[in-house]
């Protein structure tokens, strides 16, 4: 590699970064309300409906912050949506750990979610537009790296700050509870990601889709050097056709008026991600694990080891994704996440119920479930938590790629929300052995999806996915 290449790609890397704090905040705003459900609860005298409501709150925010974004991203640029979704998540921080009353609470974590959600989908697509092709999957890989380890960072946060202050109702600094305090620790990465973006350059594609074609043309070449930057801009200029303002008619068939089989795929990978129930693990883990015996402490505890096994699943995935290629991540994500569902589904069949109508668990059943549950958490983080986003950034063609993101970005939240919601409820109706069960059956349903909807976007071009789709 010549050193100007060297160079570019130390650029784009660093870009990436940027873009993926995104990611972090993401993760650390979806996980930093783990530790603090039974703060909520007695702080807001909620039951198991009204603290579900509470914790998946935040997810309507994402449900809208995606799908705007998406669209407004198209207007006013991929780089001025995580500006404004920084902003966002510092608002949110600060008023999710202030609030007194659960309708301010709900409002502020809101706001959170609609800087997640805008980031969730802004972030992979900003990085697969400045990225190269071969590197494009590895690179936009580092969102779920940067996902994880803001949970990661969440749970070891939440972790230190219970144990200081001997629990999340307790006191803690200045005379506020431990749990408020879990929120404001989000100041700090989201005060660096709004001064970080400052510093990054807008989307080549976003210029061109303006019709910007000098903006795009320096960006391109900062990214790529000259030369292959005026290539490049020749293939995207081929892939707008007549420059046409981006609207969400593009993602129909102009002959049939039906929509296009790429919109399917999108919205079927986004909501498997979520049918899973992955993030059960991500906002209920701390009481998942005390409902079968273990004490608050162990619960946060588990948090931090599933936090790192999920990280090194997914710096698996990355080395893996521009050689193997998407598919092939996928399928065995969903043949693994279906297996080891049901184990910890069956783990759970044997327990019983305790005074207090806790399940309790056998020492070695308890292993067993533990075993199981992080090899699910490492399943979906070497294959659906990180490819997922990989696919959503890259596979939709320029012209449809604001309103495609919007559109899968808007179903993935609903159905997160979905899920979420309905966890204390099965909870205390068919318990965890029928929750776990449930999803297990989604697990092995994505199996068949991906098999016979999904292609291979490995090695090709953003301005190669108009063929790969048939989409003129």
């Amino acid at each position: 590699m010549s050193q100007s290449n060297q160079q570019n790609n130390l650029y784009i890397a660093l870009i990436t970064i940027v873009a993926t704090l995104g990611g972090l905040l993401f993760g650390f705003d979806s996980g930093v309300i783990n530790g603090t459900v039974d703060g909520l609860q007695v702080a807001f005298n909620s039951d198991s409906v009204g603290t579900g409501f509470n914790v998946a709150s935040m997810l309507l925010g994402c449900a809208v912050g995606a799908f705007f974004a998406g669209r407004l991203a198209d207007q006013f640029g991929r780089r001025t949506l995580l500006i404004v979704a920084a902003l966002f998540f510092i608002i949110s921080a600060w008023g999710s750990g202030i609030a007194n009353t659960s309708s301010f609470f709900v409002v502020f974590r809101v706001i959170g979610g609609l800087a997640v959600g805008a980031a969730s989908v802004m972030s992979p697509a900003y990085i697969s537009e400045i990225a190269p092709a071969h590197l494009r999957g590895r690179l936009s890989s580092i969102q779920q790296v940067a996902i994880i380890t803001g949970l990661f960072l969440a749970f070891v946060s939440n972790y230190i700050v219970a144990n200081a202050a001997g629990s999340a109702l307790s006191e803690f600094w200045l005379g506020y509870q431990a749990w408020r305090w879990m929120f404001w620790i989000e100041l700090i990465p989201a005060g660096i990601f709004f001064i970080s973006l400052l510093f990054i350059p807008e989307s080549p594609r976003f210029f061109a889709v303006k019709n910007q074609p000098d903006k795009a043309l320096d960006v391109l070449s900062l990214l790529f050097g000259k030369e292959s930057a005026e290539k490049k801009m020749v293939e995207i200029n081929a892939s707008l056709g007549s420059h046409t303002k981006p609207k969400f008619s593009d993602l129909l068939n102009k002959v049939t008026g039906k929509v296009h089989p790429i919109v399917w795929v999108g919205i079927g990978l986004a909501v498997f991600q979520q049918l899973v129930g992955i993030n059960v693990v991500f906002y209920y883990g701390a009481v998942l694990w005390q409902s079968v015996g273990y004490s608050e402490a162990d619960s946060l505890l588990i948090n931090v080891i599933s936090g790192a096994v999920s990280i090194a699943a997914v710096l698996i995935s990355m080395v893996l994704i521009d050689k193997l290629g998407r598919k092939p991540l996928l399928l065995w994500g969903s043949v693994g996440m279906a297996i080891t569902l049901a184990i910890v589904s069956i783990a759970f069949s044997t327990g019983s119920l305790d005074a207090n109508n806790n399940l309790q668990l056998s020492e070695n059943m308890g292993i067993v479930a533990l075993i199981a549950a992080n090899a699910y958490v490492m399943f979906f983080n070497g294959s659906w938590g990180p490819v997922m986003w990989v696919l959503l950034g890259e596979m939709f063609p320029n012209q449809q790629r604001g309103s495609g993101l919007a559109v899968s970005g808007l179903s993935q939240w609903f159905a997160n929300f979905g899920i979420t919601m309905t966890f204390p409820i099965m909870l205390s109706s068919i318990g965890l052995t029928g929750a776990y069960g449930i999803y297990a059956f989604f697990a092995a349903l994505s199996v068949l999806f991906v098999i016979k909807m999904v292609k291979e976007t490995k090695g090709l071009e953003l301005e190669d996915m108009n063929k790969l789709w048939g989409i003129d």
